[in-house]
């Protein structure tokens, strides 16, 4: 690749602030001040300098033979040109630009068988941490707003981007201003943290995973781990929730706000036919996106945060995550909120900026608070209150397994007894213009099979990740599986607790569809989306299995059929105590 030099031509984008000399000595100059291991408020966030620098990406992603810049936007507190020397909380987004008018793509289709400039950047958290000694940098991430490069959804050229505003801070990447002179970044230390919500969430777990210097902790919200399970989930195409039709072409087209609108199409037309929508396949494309699998790599702490009502970053994105920090030993800590795609900012504002000053003041100060020793995981309860435990799942968790009777149409029986009699197998069938909470609360329906246990004489608490194992038959060669687990009340109500989704043609393997034989029975088993909540006394648990999910799967015609064996298939759940726990609360004394 031949790197040319471009500096020059981004003069009319921006134009740095000049910065005034000041004389004065280190020891003249304000330091940062801690109070019970947090920073305390002691510059003035309105006297800051804001730079613009470019950032060399090495990378060429719109193919032009010349080298991908990031545009950066530095506010730092102006005593750092009096020789303060302060770390950096780093939040880059493909969306400070804005977004564009894209269209989402047609789900209501049949199922496959195989044969812009931004203004100036600011954020919510700016002002608190530039008065506490802190500088916020800002990165547009490549193809969007005044970086050059291409979005590409997740790839590694937007990890790398990312990463090398890292490695500018830390004097190991060129940058330049608007008018071609080299920038240095001599007011840090170095020392970095990473932040922001969904994608800007994600971006941290993606640079994190390459074990850059100088990254020292990440905190992301909402964020995507794994970009094929927001796109897919068990070999289904499906959307995030509220998105239906979304893909990773289509979130390309929508952050690609760069000035120069033609470049980067032919990558986005690879993107749409690499992402594979047709059989929902894992392949090459998704595994560049899989963050999962590069863990090892990490060097930074992560406090990471999730909403359990979050449909559009799933709850998977951040047990997977967390799963996988725990087994390579990196320190942690976790919050879980009721809410959905939220900044717990908005929720708990005084205990989360408490709880991030004493996170970055020890991991970027060094200040011996210790906040790396405190309960691993802080969780919202239904009713509002907040607690903290030693980790997540709660301790003393266990899977317990439910087993079903027949009765399904209407509401058959949910228990943990084993089987009784002869195989049953009932039949449901598809019909995707139906929600999944107007067959939940439908008595009775063809269109789904619903199954429950007694009410719960005492509560019952669930943390962890659902499962089922369904023994099957189509009456066609391919069809959506949607399970959904539902918290019944006494007065008939029902609440959606998790569902989950899978096609059953990827029953070999994420990266194998193969297409299903009517008549032939097959064992599916997939996962839930991971859930911590307590069923109340007197509610019941209930298991309903349909087969299309009108607000999050492919929505092919009606009439497809699905048939389960009722007496051989399971629903395992994450019990806080647990197959006993489920005993005491569904048939007191362990008997019915």
């Amino acid at each position: 690749m031949r790197v040319k030099r471009v500096w020059g031509l981004l003069a009319a984008a921006a134009v740095s602030l000049p910065l005034v000399a000041v004389h004065a000595t280190a020891e003249e100059v304000q330091q940062p001040v801690f109070t019970d291991g947090q920073a305390q408020p002691v510059y003035d966030p309105d006297d800051v300098l804001r730079e613009h620098v470019w950032v060399e990406a090495g990378v060429d992603s719109d193919h032009d033979g010349v080298g991908d810049v990031v545009h950066v936007e530095v506010v730092r507190p102006r005593a750092t040109e009096q020789g303060l020397r302060v770390p950096v909380v780093y939040q880059a987004s493909p969306y400070f630009a804005g977004g564009n008018d894209v269209a989402n793509h047609n789900v209501d289709r049949e199922l496959y068988v195989p044969g812009k400039p931004s203004a100036e950047i600011s954020w919510r958290y700016q002002d608190y941490f530039l008065a506490r000694g802190f500088a916020v940098v800002y990165a547009e991430s490549l193809g969007t707003g005044r970086s050059t490069g291409c979005p590409t959804t997740g790839g590694e050229n937007e990890t790398r981007g990312a990463t090398s505003v890292v490695d500018w801070l830390n004097g190991r990447a060129q940058a330049r201003d608007a008018g071609g002179a080299e920038v240095d970044a001599h007011w840090t230390t170095g020392r970095t943290a990473m932040m922001g919500v969904s994608y800007n969430g994600t971006l941290p777990n993606a640079v994190a995973t390459t074990g850059v210097e100088g990254l020292e902790t990440i905190v992301p919200i909402a964020a995507i781990s794994n970009w094929y399970d927001y796109y897919r989930e068990n070999g289904a195409v499906v959307a995030p929730g509220g998105f239906q039709g979304e893909d990773a072409d289509v979130l390309a087209e929508y952050v690609y706000t760069r000035a120069d609108q033609d470049i980067c199409r032919p990558v986005i037309e690879e993107l749409a036919r690499e992402e594979d929508r047709l059989t929902g396949d894992y392949n090459d494309f998704w595994h560049e996106r899989n963050y999962l699998d590069d863990v090892h790599r990490i060097e930074a702490s992560v406090l990471a945060v999730h909403g359990l009502s979050d449909w559009n970053v799933t709850v998977s994105q951040v047990v997977e995550w967390w799963d996988a920090l725990a087994e390579h030993g990196v320190e942690r800590a976790l919050w879980l909120h009721q809410s959905g795609h939220a900044d717990p900012y908005s929720l708990r504002q005084e205990e989360w900026l408490a709880t991030l000053n004493r996170w970055f003041s020890h991991y970027l100060y060094d200040v011996d608070n210790g906040v790396e020793d405190e309960p691993r995981a802080t969780i919202q309860r239904e009713d509002g209150s907040w607690t903290q435990e030693a980790d997540w799942p709660a301790p003393g968790t266990e899977d317990a397994t439910l087993r079903l009777g027949p009765g399904g149409e209407e509401r058959g029986e949910l228990g943990v007894q084993r089987g009784r009699g002869k195989p049953v197998t009932e039949w449901l069938t598809d019909d995707a213009t139906r929600t999944v909470e107007d067959l939940v609360d439908a008595p009775a329906s063809e269109h789904r099979l619903s199954y429950t246990t007694e009410a719960a004489s005492e509560p019952v608490r669930l943390s962890g990740t659902p499962a089922v194992r369904l023994r099957t038959e189509f009456g066609q060669p391919a069809a959506n599986l949607t399970a959904v687990l539902v918290d019944r009340a006494p007065d008939g109500s029902a609440h959606v607790i998790t569902r989950g989704w899978a096609d059953p043609q990827n029953r070999n393997g994420l990266s194998r569809t193969k297409a299903l034989r009517p008549g032939q029975p097959y064992w599916i088993s997939f996962e839930l989306q991971p859930q911590d909540y307590v069923l109340g006394e007197g509610h019941r648990l209930e298991f309903v299995l349909l087969s299309s999910d009108h607000d999050f799967t492919l929505r092919p015609s009606p009439g497809a059929t699905v048939g389960l064996e009722v007496t051989r298939s399971t629903v395992t759940v994450p019990v806080v105590g647990g197959e006993e726990s489920l005993r005491d609360a569904f048939s007191p004394g362990g008997k019915r």
